[in-house]
């Protein structure tokens, strides 16, 4: 029996070791972290890395202090039982976006991003010339830019900036992030889906994507998926893998940020009534599903931060009945910024569920 106890107590103490200890690696080398051990040791060396992990030092530095720290803070208690939740998380126009699931639902089990971005090959450093590297590593860190900055990526940079000759495609970027929340990759798939919704072999579906297989910082194993799928309702309906895959999850947490106002459109109308028919809770900006589509009858809603109304270039999409329930709920303030109104005291984001 005391053997039993101490063997199950080293199980739960021991260090987490990747089934795929390269693309780990291949993530910390990229994350701008130690690689001693690793191996990339050799490569720790080379000045343009060196430059590399300084710069992204600095920035995590700066979004801890204004952004995920004051999340961490804000989620447990504002969100409750979604935020302990460990079923699927839904993500809908989220690019490559890891970092803001992970911020504010750290314990799903599964999380599920999609976008319009490519997947890319698997990184391998070994075949970048050391020439190339700071310039490699240079674009990838312009690629982070903006989510680092404002909170959200911008699409149409992001689909210059991921189609480099070196470190292409999402999956760079989702090594960046899972480094960084302290994650260990265990193993990285890349596949798609079939028209009835399997995840199946590279090449042989209809909707191109990965799965990573990653062990949070207390050991326990979650999963990843990136998907490249256009949500429109044409695109559903021409291609119905995602959709299928989707629903087969069951319900589950949905975070939507900075997603270009699509919803408000009849053209993407599947998608929303997907989000609003399976989201144990729904956590957006005003760029997600309007606010008229949430009956009252069946959903409690909560404010937060100040709605100032769309930016410039989606002004036609302001919500008068959000501008009438902000001011009769009086929301709290929000202390990190949101979408795309970057500055805290511009932003707002709303938390509902449904009855």
């Amino acid at each position: 029996m005391k053997r039993f106890l101490f063997l199950a107590s080293f199980a739960l103490c021991a260090p987490a070791f990747a089934l795929d200890p390269t693309a780990d690696a291949t993530a910390k080398f990229l994350a701008g972290l130690p690689v001693r051990g690793t191996s990339l040791e050799s490569h720790g060396s080379d000045p343009g890395w060196a430059a590399h992990a300084t710069d992204l030092d600095r920035a995590w530095a700066r979004l801890e202090k204004q952004q995920l720290s004051k999340i961490r803070a804000w989620a447990p208690e504002t969100l409750g039982a979604a935020y302990e939740d460990l079923g699927p998380m839904f993500y809908m126009f989220s690019g490559p976006d890891f970092l803001y699931a992970n911020a504010f639902f750290p314990n799903a089990s599964t999380y599920i991003l999609c976008g319009v971005e490519s997947v890319g090959p698997v990184p391998d450093i070994d075949k970048i010339p050391r020439s190339i590297f700071p310039s490699a590593l240079a674009n990838l860190r312009k690629s982070l830019d903006s989510v680092l900055s404002w909170s959200f990526f911008i699409t149409k940079n992001m689909k210059v900036d991921l189609r480099q000759m070196q470190l292409s495609g999402t999956l760079p970027v989702l090594y960046v992030f899972l480094a960084r929340a302290g994650c260990t990759i265990d193993s990285v798939t890349p596949g798609a889906l079939d028209r009835e919704g399997n995840f199946v072999p590279e090449g042989k579906g209809t909707t191109p994507g990965v799965k990573i297989v990653f062990l949070n910082p207390s050991g326990r194993e979650q999963t990843l998926y990136y998907f490249t799928s256009d949500l429109a309702d044409w695109a559903i309906k021409a291609n119905p893998g995602f959709g299928k895959f989707c629903e087969q999850q069951g319900n589950g947490v949905t975070l939507l940020k900075a997603a270009s106002y699509l919803m408000h459109s009849n053209n993407f109308s599947m998608v929303r009534g997907f989000l609003l028919t399976h989201g144990k809770v729904i956590l957006q900006d005003d760029s997600g599903i309007p606010f008229r589509f949430f009956d009252r009858n069946k959903w409690d809603i909560q404010l937060y931060g100040r709605y100032h109304g769309p930016i410039n270039r989606f002004k036609q999409h302001v919500q008068p009945d959000l501008v009438k329930a902000e001011a009769e709920s009086k929301p709290p303030s929000l202390e990190f910024s949101f979408g795309y109104q970057w500055q805290p005291s511009r932003s707002s984001l709303m938390v509902a569920r449904p009855k």
